[in-house]
């Protein structure tokens, strides 16, 4: 006869194995295999002798990669304030030698440091945070400011990178933000005054910033364009003309992600803009509300803070990256899924446009297809303030498709239609293994202080994306993802070492699940729906099934 404890024994293992086949199950596959992250550091600034900013976010404009920061205070070597901005902006000096490096533009001696004797050099010194900064502020801001001063102030943070519409020029939704110094509620510190619109081109004394407009979207709407914005092609062969390319403006709403879509030549009418309807599937002409809850409602529910979306040459899909309102430092990722189109349109059909996958320019497919699930890309080490923000990808590095093909001048011809590889002295474009096979990512952290009065950096880590399959069936044109689980390879040891961030969040359950589809998808996706829209239940059930044949076995062997 067999022992009972062994019998128990056997029995418990069994249990414990179907509960984490379930639990494995109900939780959905990570499709994407991360090969290994690298830190690198910190951005560095030579111009000036201590700089604080946060932000952080990039585009490659006429062979230069111009960094876009938010608040930005230059201190001397005892701490002391020398200048303090809305914002500011830098080129890499020379992205293939040190792709952390900056030059900086304004930089003005402001007199002599008391403990070094050297001069002490800033930003902008000659403007305050009240009036301006790289990006101007309109004789209204600052009239606010003036007579506000040490109360509130408007600022402008760029707050995502900007979207180039040609080889040489970029758009930027930027927030304005009201700032109250000391609230009475927490809560009101921030708050939106709305998004105006920036055009960006680059000089030899520096990037330069124009504003298109002052107050383009209210601040009662969704911050559209604040989250990113995409160039999509022309729609007609008639017309090739910029002015009637459609822009795509992902927000950031309470609830998850909106979209919005304006032609170029109505990017300041807010009044021609129209809206993504999920529960009709259609853009109509009312916008929602920034404060709905209803998941159904949502181009994308979730959760997110920052991020960027970007067409991957690897993946030969769009790609979202970004970091959700959980302060606990980590990077997500996912990508456009084209195996599940969500309608029954002859043109976007399973595996893209015609069963021919997509183009950077084919950004229609955003609502033509799910996105997958939810995936951990990379932890962040947290800095002194215990978690880190403003976390963002920078697909110019590594990567010759950066720029859209149809950005090139007509006369290019098709070999031409590349840029210039950029930081080749991380990694060589011999040894890359292909275009966007290694992404760039930054985030703010905070190295010292309190959140008034902490100093802030810019740091920059490498990640490197795993072989793709073989055998993936063809999931991809092209650029085939595996749909297996698999084991994420870090090469920086500082992840397994890295603080744990503190933060009013920390606790929340990790986000997971199934592939996420804009709400209001119907057949193909009802019989996984509740798995898309709750994917933590998922995983709870699948637990509670597993416990449930746990007990069950147990009861049985009390029988036999």
């Amino acid at each position: 006869m067999i022992n009972p404890q062994l019998r128990l024994f056997y029995w418990m293992t069994t249990s414990l194995l179907i509960c984490a086949f379930l639990i494995s199950f109900a939780s959905g596959k990570s499709p994407i295999v991360i090969k290994g992250v690298t830190e690198l550091g910190p951005q560095v600034c030579p111009d000036v002798t201590h700089v604080s900013r946060d932000g952080g976010y990039s585009v490659l404009l006429d062979g230069h990669i111009v960094w876009l920061y938010d608040d930005t205070e230059c201190l001397d070597s005892q701490g002391k304030q020398l200048s303090f901005v809305s914002n500011t902006a830098a080129y890499v000096s020379d992205a293939n030698r040190n792709i952390s490096i900056l030059q900086d533009f304004g930089v003005q001696a402001v007199g002599k440091d008391k403990k070094s004797g050297e001069t002490d050099t800033a930003i902008l010194a000659n403007t305050t945070v009240a009036t301006g900064g790289w990006i101007s502020f309109s004789p209204e801001e600052v009239g606010f400011n003036e007579k506000h001063k040490g109360v509130e102030r408007v600022a402008i943070w760029p707050g995502t990178s900007p979207t180039p519409y040609s080889l040489e020029r970029a758009y930027l939704f930027a927030p304005l933000v009201y700032v109250d110094s000391k609230p009475r509620n927490p809560s009101k510190r921030y708050q939106a005054r709305g998004m105006t619109l920036i055009s960006i081109t680059t000089s030899s004394t520096g990037p330069e910033a124009r504003r298109q407009g002052n107050l383009i979207i209210p601040g009662k709407e969704v911050a559209y364009g604040g989250f990113s914005s995409l160039l999509a092609g022309s729609t007609t062969a008639k017309s090739q003309s910029l002015r009637d390319r459609d822009l795509y403006l992902v927000g950031s709403a309470d609830a998850g992600l909106q979209l919005a879509r304006a032609k170029v030549g109505d990017l300041t009418d807010f009044s021609k803009y129209t809206f993504w309807d999920p529960m009709h599937r259609k853009f109509t002409q009312k916008s929602p509300d920034p404060a709905e809850k209803d998941y159904r409602k949502m181009y994308l529910p979730g959760s997110f803070s920052s991020g960027t979306i970007f067409y991957s040459p690897y993946f030969h899909t769009f790609t979202m990256v970004y970091y959700n309102k959980f302060v606990d430092s980590t990077f997500r990722i996912r990508f456009l899924d084209l195996n599940y189109p969500e309608s029954n349109d002859p043109v976007w059909i399973k595996r893209g446009k015609h069963g021919k996958g997509i183009a950077a320019e084919d950004v229609e497919a955003l609502v033509r297809y799910g996105w997958s699930p939810e995936q951990e890309l990379y932890r962040s080490p947290a800095g002194k303030g215990g978690f880190n923000y403003a976390g963002a990808a920078h697909p110019e590095y590594w990567n010759r498709q950066y720029y859209a093909r149809s950005l090139y001048p007509s006369s290019t011809s098709a070999g031409q239609r590349q840029n210039a590889w950029y930081g080749s002295k991380v990694v060589s474009e011999k040894a890359a293994g292909g275009d966007g096979k290694h992404l760039l990512l930054s985030w703010t952290s905070r190295t010292k202080g309190g959140i008034d009065s902490g100093i802030y950096e810019i740091r920059l880590a490498k990640v490197e994306f795993g072989t793709i399959p073989r055998d993936s069936g063809g999931e991809f044109p092209s650029a085939a993802v595996s749909s297996s689980m698999q084991t994420i390879s870090l090469a920086s040891s500082a992840l397994s070492t890295s603080p744990t961030p503190s933060g009013p969040h920390t606790s929340l359950p990790k986000a997971s699940g199934t592939r996420l589809t804009s709400a209001g998808s119907a057949g193909r996706h009802a019989s996984s729906s509740w798995r898309n829209r709750f994917p933590d239940l998922s995983t709870y059930l699948g637990a509670l099934v597993g416990l449930l044949l746990l007990l069950l076995i147990w009861l049985s062997g009390q029988v036999i």
